[in-house]
């Protein structure tokens, strides 16, 4: 199940100067705000967007109490360029039970519904993995 969306937009544009960033060069604040409001919109609940190195987040939990992650940020320093991803997270140590992505089934057909709804998202691009290569291997 592809759940990595790549897309182009001026709609999430940082208003705030680099030196207000969590990172410099690294953005996604916008977007994670704009994506919980639609989602709620459509019935997905989620958390209040949360800041990372790497970007923004925002948590899902399903009914079954398995949660993800909603990852956003910008692509090459760009503030024009963007990407989401879903990443399951464990319920215990070491990385152990990470649920399927198939369990996030709902909040991927939302994400896809709110981004094809968006006359400013251009150039949407569906794949199996983020950008970033060593995602799986940064520190927690």
């Amino acid at each position: 199940m592809q759940s990595t969306v790549e897309f182009d937009s001026e709609l999430f544009s940082p208003y705030l100067p680099d030196e207000s960033q969590v990172n410099p060069h690294c953005y996604g604040a916008e977007l994670a705000y704009w994506l919980s409001r639609k989602l709620a919109d459509h019935g997905i609940v989620t958390s209040y967007p949360n800041a990372e190195d790497w970007g923004w987040f925002i948590e899902y939990l399903t009914e079954s109490g398995d949660e993800f992650w909603l990852c956003c940020s910008n692509r090459n320093s760009s503030a024009k360029q963007w990407q989401c991803f879903i990443e399951a997270k464990t319920k215990r140590l070491f990385g152990r039970n990470k649920p399927k992505i198939e369990c996030a089934k709902s909040l991927l057909q939302a994400l896809c519904c709110i981004l094809e709804e968006e006359q400013e998202v251009k150039n949407i691009r569906w794949c199996k993995e983020p950008w970033i290569t060593d995602w799986a291997n940064r520190p927690e």
